[in-house]
């Protein structure tokens, strides 16, 4: 096995052991991104030199005595946190040569924790988008078959860790952002509740919907990242104070007793029926496992979509506001007046779907359209979260789709924006309630041309019960 293929776990012991270096697995690392990123465009900026020195301290801690942890270990980071002297774009034109001042506190964290920052991955423009077709710098490609896209907006972290360019990547989750590139990629992507993982530094999308989460290649991977990037943080008043716990010890806990909700609304007539074949397989290994199936309803489920996208568009207005030119970013220098120096501005360096999700959210903010859609939108969401709280009385957490097919081929939707929105039926729920998810592999799907492409098993737990989540989904892997 090459270096690069290793799991975090298998590859703490070889560091712990001296069998290997952090040297050795980051270069493995690098060279891989060579040779596979040409065709996949996964990274948007490569760290080589400052990669290979921060593998060198890690080396020199290691070699001192510290041990475990993600000490020594190289990963990817979603470029739409900021990244100290490092180019932070968010896949946007607007802030094509912008170099972050400060580390995001998830980047401060590993950095701390002794991780080795290989780089920034690709995504769809400030994460507005489930297919990575939005970047500005290119779509990612999905390394099951690089005619399908990767999945997003963290496509191109979780087309990294399926490439095994890194042995984890940070991506984002707003409506989806994690859990839905995981699916289409064959990887692990975890949603932590909202306000678990703090979001300073990272570039605000929708406010009250904003995750940071890791991608990984196992359960236990991703619960050994949450731990070290995870707890309250002075500078984001919407972090949650409750401690932290050793996450990576509830992979293998037993489910006897255990109930698992199958919400009738996310297992839909038109469901894929290899899909829907794998998921029911899925609840069976649950039951096998000691978990009790039973069968709850989320009646307010058909609202997800619609509120989803008047909060979202509102919330990128507001937060995409701040991008004038003046302050920083992309600044056109030939204007006549003020007015005219925003307008060539933000019409250069916005991309189409930016565009349109101002333009929806302006209107929906707007004197007299407010109270009929943002304050309604609220209000039903609401409802959504109220849909969640009786479920969580009956049963400990459910089991769904994470998306309702595998990966689509590049340019089938990109003309359908309503198309592309509906990605994320299955996954905007958790984020709307700010709960806890993860996509787990669930198997393959036959697809046009006979190829098979992986598909998700999504795990939604009560806010904060992190723990219980890995716990069911390190019983699916």
């Amino acid at each position: 096995m090459n270096l690069n293929e290793l799991t975090i776990k298998e590859a703490r012991l070889k560091l712990d052991s001296g069998e290997m270096s952090s040297v050795d697995l980051t270069r493995a690392c690098l060279k891989k991104i060579k040779e596979a990123d040409k065709e996949i465009n996964a990274c948007l900026t490569v760290c080589e030199r400052e990669a290979l020195a921060e593998a060198g301290a890690a080396d020199k801690r290691i070699k001192s005595g510290e041990r475990g942890g993600l000490l020594g270990i190289p990963y990817l980071c979603k470029d739409i946190l900021m990244t100290k002297g490092i180019r932070t774009t968010a896949a946007s034109k607007i802030l094509e040569h912008y170099v972050a001042p400060y580390d995001a506190t998830v980047v401060a964290r590993l950095r701390e924790a002794g991780a080795v920052m290989l780089g920034k991955t690709n995504l769809d423009e400030f994460a507005h988008g489930a297919s990575t077709e939005n970047s500005a710098y290119g779509v990612t490609k999905n390394p099951y078959d690089l005619d399908r896209v990767a999945g997003g907006s963290s496509g191109g972290s979780a087309a990294a860790v399926a490439a095994n360019m890194c042995l984890f990547a940070l991506g984002s989750d707003t409506g989806g952002s994690i859990r839905q590139p995981a699916s289409f990629c064959g990887v692990v992507g975890l949603k932590p509740s909202y306000g678990r993982v703090s979001r300073f530094g990272l570039l605000s999308m929708t406010s009250s919907t904003d995750v940071v989460g890791p991608l990984a290649k196992t359960v236990y991977d991703a619960a050994l990242v949450l731990k070290a990037i995870a707890g309250d943080d002075a500078r984001d008043a919407t972090t949650a104070p409750e401690a932290i716990e050793a996450y990576e010890q509830a992979v293998g806990q037993p489910l006897k007793g255990l109930r698992v909700g199958l919400p009738a609304e996310y297992y839909l007539k038109d469901l894929d029926k290899e899909v829907a074949a794998h998921l029911a397989a899925s609840a069976k290994k649950l039951e096998a496992a000691g978990a009790e199936l039973v069968k709850v309803s989320l009646p307010y489920t058909k609202y997800g979509i619609p509120v989803y996208y008047i909060v979202t568009p509102s919330e990128v207005s507001s937060n995409l506001a701040r991008f004038d030119g003046i302050a920083w970013g992309l600044s056109q220098n030939e204007a006549s007046n003020l007015q005219d120096f925003y307008k060539k501005t933000r019409g250069a360096g916005f991309g189409p779907e930016a565009k349109r999700r101002i333009m929806l959210g302006t209107y929906a903010l707007s004197a007299g359209y407010y109270d009929a859609y943002y304050k309604k939108a609220q209000a039903v969401r609401t409802l959504i979260i109220e849909d969640f709280n009786k479920a969580f009385k009956k049963v400990d957490v459910l089991l769904t789709p994470t998306s309702p097919h595998p990966a689509f081929k590049i340019g089938e939707q990109v003309n359908n924006p309503l198309a592309m929105y509906l990605e994320d039926i299955f996954v905007t729920g958790a984020n709307l309630a700010g709960l806890p998810g993860i996509s787990v592999p669930a198997g393959t799907v036959k697809v046009e041309g006979g190829k098979q492409m992986p598909i998700g098993a999504q795990v939604i737990g009560p806010r904060l019960r992190e723990s219980l989540v890995i716990k069911v989904a390190s019983a699916l892997e």
